[in-house]
């Protein structure tokens, strides 16, 4: 018990001399310090009056707040760096859109298709010997002769649309700055030629001839096939956005007969003979593209006749291109 109370008047002891303390500091100017700054505190104002304002001392009353060399440096070093970081993001962001926007050196286009009209320019001479062999005025032997076949026989119709491609791929290969190129490809072209008459293709033993068919012309087609490759030389106006810009291709394409077909459906009957039908089995065609944006619009001239022998008609296509 006797330990208990001498403790506790230990402790009142202790209480009035830090009660002492204080009411001393009090009467005087406190310090008060927070890391690198340093506040004097006084109840009277004119007291501290001889501290001058700089842009480290700042007075408001009757306080002092002293902001150390440190802190200032320490807050223009942040002020540095921040304008620093957003230097450099702005910087990134750039370099990025700039990535972004860069063509590469090859493109490559999967599965394009034209969709047009196919024709040709006639070019025969009908009273040759070689053009009246080939054009049969007779269907069989057991109808009479009639008059030689002459142009108008292989009349087209326009209207119809005749010519389709299936361009399994097109590449484009930067030659300078992606604004000259080189564009090449493989794909399939399907010529449709629908006569206005009944002009048949026959297959004889040694020769194929064409003949005149009586009857109510419903349909008559000429289909050809060509496994082909096209080689461009390409102008691009606007590389870093393909959509925007204007396109200029031209070059030639090579082809090969893969198959061929006439389908034909005068009166009630109807028929579809695969064969060459005479055809060259080669097809070589200046061909050219022309696009706007999104835009493409495609064209080819075959200068050689599309037959072996008989008549002389070089084919041509016009049409859209569908490709991004």
């Amino acid at each position: 018990m006797k330990f208990f109370w001498k403790s506790v008047f230990f402790l009142i002891l202790q209480h009035q001399g830090f009660a002492q303390t204080d009411s001393t500091i009090k009467k005087s100017i406190d310090t008060i310090k927070v890391g690198n700054i340093t506040i004097l505190r006084t109840g009277n104002p004119d007291s501290i009056a001889s501290f001058k304002s700089s842009k480290d001392t700042f007075k408001i009353g009757g306080m002092v707040v002293i902001i150390s060399e440190g802190l200032d440096r320490g807050l223009e070093k942040i002020r540095i760096g921040s304008e620093d970081v957003r230097n450099s993001l702005e910087s990134l962001k750039s370099l990025k859109t700039l990535a972004k926007k860069k063509p590469k050196k090859y493109s490559t286009n999967w599965f394009v298709w034209d969709l047009g009209f196919a024709g040709y320019n006639d070019q025969t001479d009908y009273s040759s010997a070689s053009a009246q062999n080939f054009l049969s005025p007779m269907m069989g032997t057991n109808f009479p002769v009639t008059p030689p076949l002459t142009k108008n026989d292989f009349a087209l119709r326009t209207t119809r649309v005749s010519n389709f491609n299936l361009w399994f791929f097109i590449q484009r290969m930067s030659l300078i700055k992606q604004v000259v190129n080189l564009k090449y490809g493989l794909g399939i072209e399907s010529n449709n030629y629908f006569y206005k008459t009944g002009i048949k293709y026959e297959d004889f033993k040694y020769e194929t001839l064409v003949s005149r068919s009586p009857g109510t012309i419903n349909k008559n087609k000429l289909v050809a096939n060509y496994l082909t490759a096209p080689l461009m030389l390409n102008i691009n106006t606007n590389p870093s956005n393909h959509r925007r810009g204007f396109q200029l291709s031209a070059g030639v394409s090579g082809g090969y007969l893969i198959s061929a077909r006439q389908k034909m459906h005068i009166d009630k009957e109807r028929s579809k003979v695969k064969s060459e039908f005479n055809l060259s089995p080669w097809k070589l065609s200046y061909i050219g593209e022309l696009g706007l944006g999104a835009v493409r619009l495609y064209g080819s001239y075959a200068p050689r006749a599309m037959h072996q022998d008989g008549v002389d008609q070089r084919p041509y296509t016009v049409g859209i291109r569908f490709s991004y």
